[in-house]
């Protein structure tokens, strides 16, 4: 682990954190509020990989537990461990890792701009949405007591952000490989 990825891992929480500056959206009717934090999960896993996109998502974790007020709505503590947010915060570590290993998998240099950009887009779909829901619905559904049926219908809603989401990760994704060649290959 060199400067550049302890650099780069803190600056990647600092952007989730960030992202956690914009008040949430609640819906009333499923207790998990619309965030902009998974944004940043999204763009960690695509920008620096599998590894230190996993790295930055436990440190801001950390931060979190520790009791600072990062993530969105001011919380913090043990308590985030608690709420029903859990599955999807703790689905944070298991998103990030599989959206870096698919973009490390799938998207590379030598591809056209569209290729680029539809690896990381896909990349970021079934990383930022599919795993990270399956951690989510299923914390509702058991831990919560929602039941599948119910956390799911209510997930529905959050899948065209979080689609937006994963293309705006995925033009962040391509702009970064085009402009920035001498940032370090995804580790």
């Amino acid at each position: 682990m060199t400067t550049r990825d302890l650099v780069l891992i803190s600056l990647f929480s600092a952007i989730i954190i960030a992202l956690g500056l914009l008040p949430p959206i609640t819906l009333g009717f499923i207790p998990v509020p619309i965030t902009a934090q998974s944004l940043g999960v999204m763009l960690a896993g695509v920008v620096l990989g599998a590894k230190r996109g996993t790295l930055a998502v436990l440190l801001t974790i950390l931060i979190a537990a520790i009791g600072l007020p990062v993530l969105s709505g001011g919380r913090g503590g043990l308590s985030i461990f608690t709420t029903p947010t859990t599955g999807f915060l703790i689905g944070w570590i298991a998103a990030v890792f599989v959206t870096g290993t698919l973009s490390e998998k799938f998207v590379h240099r030598g591809q056209s701009a569209l290729a680029q950009g539809v690896g990381f887009f896909i990349a970021s779909l079934i990383g930022g949405v599919v795993v990270l829901y399956a951690f989510g619905i299923t914390y509702l559904a058991l831990v919560v007591g929602l039941g599948f049926e119910k956390a799911f219908m209510g997930s529905l809603l959050f899948i065209p952000g979080d689609a937006l989401k994963a293309v705006l990760a995925a033009l962040a994704g391509r702009a970064v490989m085009a402009g920035y060649p001498l940032l370090p290959q995804r580790a």
